[in-house]
Parts: C-alpha cells; structure tokens; sequence
C-alpha cells in the first residue's frame, strides 16, 4: 500500500471533518455589518475551499478577520518564528550571526516511515546566510540547520509562550513535514499540527515589527530578510501599489497556499496581514485570491483613515 494511503496513529488522531470539529456554521464567514469587514467576507469566500484572514492597523490597533480564531496549516511562515528563536539567541550571546553551522539535507525515506526523517550535514554556512536563504527563498535545508542550533521545535514553541502568543504550535522539522505532505487536504480537515490562527501570527508579527521581544539590531535583520523575500510575487505584493513596502514570508504545502507580512504605506501607516487559503482549484487561484484580499485590506485601511476608532468592530 502507498505510506501516503496508509493510515498512521498521527492522521487517525487528526478530526476528519470540517463540520464534526466546528459545526456548518463555521464553514464560512460571519456576518459583518461595516462595508470593510463585508468587502473582507466576500473575498475571502469559503465555497471552494477555507480561507483565514486577520489584519491588524498599527497605529490604531483596529483588527479586522474572517475564520481569524480557527487554525490553518502554517507552512513556511512558521519560519519566522523559528528566525525570531534564534535571534533571541544571538541576542543572548548564545551564537553570532558569523557562526557557521551545516546545511541539513534530507536523506531518501518514504513517507511515514519514521518519526523524524532523516537528515544529514551538508555545506557548512554563516548564520547570516543561512537566515537570509530561509526567509527570502523559504530554503528547508537551511531552516532545519537553524532549527537544530536552537534545539528544534519545542524551542520554538517555547519562544512563543514566553511571547505570549497563543494558538500557535509547530511538532515537525521542515524535512519530516514536507516529506509526509499529502495525506490531509487542509480544505477538508483541520490539522492542529505545525498550525497556527491568523489572529496568532499577526500578533507574532506586529510584536516583531514594535520591538517587543528582540534587540533593534536582530529586529532589523529579520524585517530587512522579509523585505527581500523573493518567493510569493503574485501573492501579497500583487495586489499592492508599486510604492508600498511589503515584508513578508510565504508558504506553501498540499492545497494549501498562504503569505504572511508586514505592509507600509507610502504615508507611514503599517499592517500586520495574514492570510491563508485552501483550495480554490490550484496554486494560482490560491495566489489570485490572496493579492485580491490583500488588496482589500490595504483598501479597506485606507478608506478607514488613521484615526478610525480603536475600539470599532469589524463586524
């Protein structure tokens, strides 16, 4: 039998209905009542396969989200996190951005076959490549190096509590999640493994972007890395203005498309966006409907005006 087919102890465990775990009602958005959480809803339209916004405006704090609080797989912008657990140690003394550790490349395993899959060292490299190689061309070889040098995922998990950051988790190395890709389809079922909400990852990254948990220096070198991102062109900075920044990471694993950042304003206003999409029928539709909800949240922001009340609903 196919390892993809056969059944293991983790997939049995995962829910395998959308509706067993939260119920028809939740399939799709909620009802809003302010024409930017409907604009937001429309787009972001749950018929052809889930999809979980969140966006948060800076300055006045107005969080707006569709499906915000329900878990998507997270992918490569789990990156992010595991950058910020290693800066944190750089930060601390712990290792240097000159230090060089090994490539870890991935060994031949069929899926499922083992609970870790293998790895072995390859070239060695400075931390400093090995950050930018993650974050601007989502490298796996190189995030699974840093992801060893601060001790795999339970460090990154760690990071994250003492942030303070709830429904956020990732169990696997980058080699073991991609080489047992494709047993879920996370348009159907909802995976809590290497998961996170939008709402959750926009707190991750509005906390990176206002300083709170890394030193000025180490803040800049992860913005500066998400600010040269070269993978997801047809994704969030599809559906920007040319002259607006965007400093993002994007992921991608079976039917599942997403892209995760920070957007500046040529007037200075910055978001926190995150957004996750399934299905849509392939890859370019998934990236189609990214730059359009994207472009919405920008929109709709703009439309609002930086003194829009800090306690109005999106709804």
């Amino acid at each position: 039998m196919d390892p993809l087919s056969r059944p293991t102890e983790q997939v049995v465990q995962v829910q395998n209905s959308f509706d067993d775990l939260f119920g028809t009602e939740q399939r799709g958005p909620r009802t809003y009542s302010s024409p930017f959480g409907q604009q937001l809803a429309a787009v972001a339209n749950a018929s052809q396969g889930r999809i979980g916004v969140a966006a948060m405006d800076l300055t006045t704090g107005r969080m707006v989200d569709v499906l915000g609080d329900q878990r998507f797989p997270m992918a490569s912008t789990s990156k992010i996190a595991i950058a910020a657990t290693f800066l944190e140690g750089v930060d601390k003394g712990k290792w240097s951005l000159s230090s060089e550790f090994p490539l870890m490349v991935p060994v031949g395993s069929a899926p499922f076959s083992s609970a870790i899959a293998p790895v072995r060292p390859g070239e060695y490299m400075p931390a400093s490549r090995l950050l930018e190689l993650m974050i601007t061309r989502s490298n796996n070889y190189a995030t699974d190096a840093l992801l060893k040098v601060i001790g795999g995922p339970k460090a990154v998990n760690a990071w994250i509590e003492r942030a303070g950051i709830d429904d956020w988790h990732i169990d696997r190395d980058i080699a073991t999640l991609v080489r047992d890709d494709g047993a879920i389809d996370p348009a159907r079922v909802v995976d809590k493994r290497d998961s996170a909400t939008p709402k959750a990852m926009v707190n991750l990254l509005s906390g990176i972007y206002q300083g709170k948990w890394l030193s000025p220096s180490s803040r800049n070198v992860l913005l500066g890395a998400m600010s040269r991102c070269l993978t997801g062109k047809r994704r969030i900075p599809a559906g920007l203005p040319t002259d607006v920044k965007v400093s993002h990471k994007t992921g991608s694993l079976n039917n599942t498309s997403s892209d995760v950042g920070i957007i500046q304003t040529p007037d200075g206003r910055v978001f926190a966006v995150a957004i996750y999409v399934t299905g849509q029928g392939g890859r370019p539709g998934r990236e189609t409907r990214i730059a359009s909800i994207a472009r919405t949240i920008y929109n709709g922001y703009q439309a609002e005006g930086p003194n829009f009340p800090r306690s109005a609903s999106a709804r």
